[in-house]
């Protein structure tokens, strides 16, 4: 939902930093790749080892930066189709890297069992939100448009920080309820998204078959065949 509402005001603050940027010369890729790379390495870093409120505050303001190497890339004439995989790519692996070191720290909370079910969201949160991406980029290379959803990026990198940082400053049972709500959520928009593509004008078109697989006649085709097209009758002709 906000992918799509919230362009206009977040647009605000991002411009004037993508424009500085541009002036200076830096590519729209490399800031793909080096927020990429931070983000990764303070997810490592810090939640595992129980520094949640930072790691909230800091990884917070390395996932904004998703939002502007688009700009910058629109800046510059538009974006590359390859800068589009590379953004995408480097999104899955913040993503991952940022909840599997939740994971990873609530798998190691040994003394509240409470935690092995929140281990489990955990798991579920990382696979839902690749498939997820997964459903939107498969339907996207059939011609088949989708937009929005319950629990995009934005909605789980929000509640994902906001739910770690104020957990770090001890409050309880933060992290639990955004880790189940987002695990909820995250299964529901898969879902959702399924709806959205089973339902579309497109969804029942035929898709050719794999490099190398054998192509087969539909029914009709073989319902639509006559005894002269069949190979015994082939070249023996027929009575006027």
């Amino acid at each position: 939902m906000l992918s799509v509402r919230g362009r206009r005001p977040a647009a605000v603050v991002i411009e004037p930093i993508a424009r500085r940027l541009v002036n200076w010369g830096v590519s729209p890729n490399a800031v793909t790749i080096t927020s990429t790379a931070v983000a990764v390495i303070l997810s490592i870093a810090l939640i595992p080892t129980g520094h949640h409120f930072l790691a909230g505050v800091l990884l917070g303001l390395t996932v904004a930066t998703d939002m502007v190497d688009g700009t910058m890339a629109r800046m510059r004439g538009g974006g590359t189709k390859f800068g589009a995989t590379l953004d995408a790519t480097c999104d899955r692996i913040t993503d991952g890297a940022l909840f599997g070191a939740i994971a990873w720290w609530l798998a190691f909370q040994d003394e509240h069992s409470p935690h092995k079910a929140l281990f489990a969201a955990a798991l579920v949160i990382i696979v839902a939100s690749q498939v997820t991406s997964y459903v939107k980029a498969r339907a996207e290379a059939s011609d088949i448009k989708v937009d929005g959803g319950l629990i995009e990026r934005p909605e789980r990198l929000i509640i994902g920080l906001v739910s770690l940082g104020i957990s770090g400053l001890g409050v309880p049972y933060i992290l639990g309820i955004g880790i189940i709500v987002l695990a909820i959520g995250s299964v529901y928009t898969v879902i959702e998204r399924l709806v959205l593509v089973g339902r579309s004008d497109a969804a029942s078109e035929k898709i050719a078959a794999p490099t190398g697989a054998t192509e087969f006649p539909s029914a009709g085709e073989d319902a639509g065949q006559t005894d002269d097209d069949t190979p015994g009758n082939q070249g023996v002709p027929t009575r006027e």
